[in-house]
């Protein structure tokens, strides 16, 4: 089985590269490319190998899906969501932030671009997310400069993407919400421990549980 880990466009494939090691998962590069959703969907699917795909999104990552379990031309044996967001069941997905958010994501821009996402937080609460500093350091290294527009985007859902075998791994308190969502979609929802990066603290325990959650999963396609 073909593993697809597809990054927040916050973030760099770095984000997810100790998982995808354990995997041998393909993990396209998202943070050097305008992030509009088809470009996102083009290269997440250019990046999809021979045979069936299970696709892994994490965070801002889980509104692509719909659109990117549309355009795959293998079939995706299930679509599993990591402390992600969720997005709409039918009908175009909007507002990726709420609009408060939006608003002081505004008072942010600088010359039409945001600032890396790891300063927005104080230091301190980055490394707690990633304790490690070397893989903290290559991660904040890959961090995209993004535009707001990224955050005002109306998001394809291809009706009928959701046949797709889904699941939902959270990790963080903030994702319990989406968690319940998916429960309520009927979803296969999994909970481990630990904050919202939790996939660059402990990359075997959240490899082992895709796999696990892939393998449950494609066995209903």
């Amino acid at each position: 089985m073909n593993y697809v880990l597809v990054h927040s466009p916050l973030l760099g494939p770095a984000s997810w590269a100790p998982v995808a090691a354990l995997l041998d998962a393909a993990v396209p590069a998202l943070h050097e490319m305008p992030p509009s959703g088809q470009a996102i969907v083009e290269r997440v699917v250019a990046s999809a190998g021979e045979g069936p795909v299970i696709l892994v999104a994490h965070s801002n990552a889980g509104y692509f899906m719909p659109a990117v379990v549309g355009a795959m031309p293998r079939r995706v044996a299930a679509c599993v969501f990591v402390d992600a967001s969720l997005p709409a069941r039918t009908g175009p997905t909007t507002g990726i932030v709420a609009p408060g958010v939006l608003d002081r994501l505004r008072d942010r821009v600088v010359d039409g671009l945001l600032p890396p996402w790891t300063t927005w937080w104080p230091g301190a609460d980055f490394a707690e997310l990633v304790p490690d500093p070397l893989i903290r350091r290559a991660v904040e290294a890959e961090q995209p400069r993004i535009p707001l527009w990224y955050y005002e985007q109306r998001l394809p859902v291809p009706a009928g993407w959701d046949a797709v075998p889904c699941g939902y791994l959270r990790f963080s308190a903030h994702y319990a919400p989406a968690a319940a969502q998916a429960e309520d979609r009927g979803w296969l929802v999994e909970h481990l421990p630990g904050q919202h990066l939790h996939q660059l603290v402990d990359p075997r325990a959240v490899a082992d549980r895709l796999i696990a959650m892939g393998t449950a999963l494609s066995g209903r396609s």
